[in-house]
């Protein structure tokens, strides 16, 4: 959520940066200034009337006569329908607030830009499916669940726990805290974090409940400090957090159906950082290093991406995607996403620190970056470690945590 002290000192500035995501975020900001215009013109009424009130009862001596009854009587009227309005139109702002996005950062582009290319982008090759056989099941996963579901069996099983274990290993060592977060959410949370209502066609609820499913460990994490005060000693906090998600992936109809490259169900590893404002632009390019750091010791091939203003999505004011090279699509696609929130989902979830003890709350900067997406991961390393005779060859640094040195090509048999 914006401040909306900022937008009140400086509507134009605000307006010009929302104007980059598109007409409609800044016609939503004109409906909140003109929602806030309201609020305040009653809020002043309402205290004048209070003052009436209090003037009208401090100045009188013995029983009311009729005539100051009246009076009275017309104040409190004036009085409950000027609060009645007060929060009505003050809902009526915060609704409207909430609903617009993040402001873009200054440096976020307004076209894709590919910042680097790492790696060699080899030739196109057999892709994961043909490479893995029957240890990628869709068929008997589809009369399970439907489509875009899938069984990993076997040899891939050791594969997927080898990456999760390798990846919050390698996070606790340069000092996230490792969480499992829960996955079904109240709304507040995904509220918080700017999904909704920005996202509700990709998020699976239990209306019974009062609960959702989510599609990114994020939403628990951010959650995890939701209406708390932090200390600066608390800062930066940093966790890794483990999970299984579930995206609808709405309108996607016909778009990457064969595989498991965008599934209804996946697990992946997500990092996330509170930090102080002023350290949230070095964080940020700190993940982003992790990030590639994981994509060179798994050897893929990838490339680095700006993404637009206008793809950013709510919360984001910046945002990069490491694409990973595919061979069996023979193009780079989306494997990481990393993220810059600044302090939009910490004024959502009122997450707050002190510099001092006597100082005022200030509120968080949070940041988000993907480690691991198991499914689109492994898809990276069945491409890109394959050799002409269908076998794979898997990076030595997932053999310690229990990956095999090599998977065997698919028989005749699918296995």
């Amino acid at each position: 959520m914006l401040d909306i002290r900022l937008i009140r000192r400086d509507p134009d500035g605000v307006r010009a940066m929302l104007g980059r995501r598109g007409p409609p975020a800044a016609a939503g900001l004109d409906k909140v200034l003109e929602l806030d215009g309201r609020w305040r013109e009653v809020t002043a009424e309402l205290e004048k009337v209070r003052a009436q009130q209090n003037r009208a009862s401090r100045g009188r001596k013995g029983a009311p006569t009729e005539e100051e009854r009246a009076h009275l009587a017309e104040l409190a009227g004036r009085r409950r329908k000027l609060a009645d309005e007060e929060a009505a139109v003050g809902a009526a702002r915060e609704a409207q607030l909430a609903s617009l996005p993040n402001l873009p950062a200054a440096d976020a582009p307004d076209h894709e830009q590919v910042i680097r290319e790492v790696g060699e982008a080899g030739a196109r090759g057999r892709d994961h499916l043909e490479l893995a056989g029957e240890r990628i099941d869709m068929a008997r996963a589809a009369r399970l669940s439907g489509s875009r579901f899938a069984y990993l069996r076997g040899e891939l099983v050791a594969l997927e726990l080898a990456l999760v274990s390798y990846a919050v290993a390698k996070l606790a060592d340069k000092g996230f805290e490792p969480v499992i977060p829960p996955v079904l959410v109240r709304e507040r949370a995904l509220y918080g974090t700017g999904f909704l209502p920005d996202t509700e066609q990709q998020i699976y609820g239990l209306p019974a409940d009062d609960l959702y499913l989510t599609g990114t460990s994020e939403v628990g994490l951010a959650a995890l400090h939701q209406e708390e005060i932090l200390s600066a000693g608390d800062l930066p906090a940093r966790y890794a957090g483990f999970s299984s998600c579930f995206r609808r992936e709405a309108g996607a109809a016909g778009k990457d159906t064969r595989g498991i490259f965008r599934l209804h169900q996946f697990d992946k590893v997500e990092m996330f950082s509170f930090v102080e404002p002023d350290a949230s632009l070095a964080e940020h390019e700190w993940l982003l290093a992790i990030q590639e750091e994981i994509c060179h010791e798994l050897s893929i091939p990838y490339r680095v991406v700006a993404i637009p203003v206008d793809d950013l999505g709510a919360s984001a004011a910046k945002k990069y995607d490491v694409e990973a090279w595919l061979p069996g699509q023979g193009r780079y696609r989306e494997l990481t996403s990393c993220s810059n929130t600044t302090d939009y989902q910490a004024r959502r979830l009122d997450i707050r620190y002190r510099e001092s003890a006597e100082g005022r709350p200030l509120h968080v900067h949070t940041l988000n970056g993907t480690a691991v997406t198991n499914s689109r991961t492994i898809i990276a390393l069945l491409e890109n470690g394959q050799h002409e005779n269908g076998s794979v060859t898997l990076p030595p640094v997932l053999h310690r945590y229990g990956a095999p040195e090599v998977l065997a090509p698919a028989g005749a048999d699918g296995k």
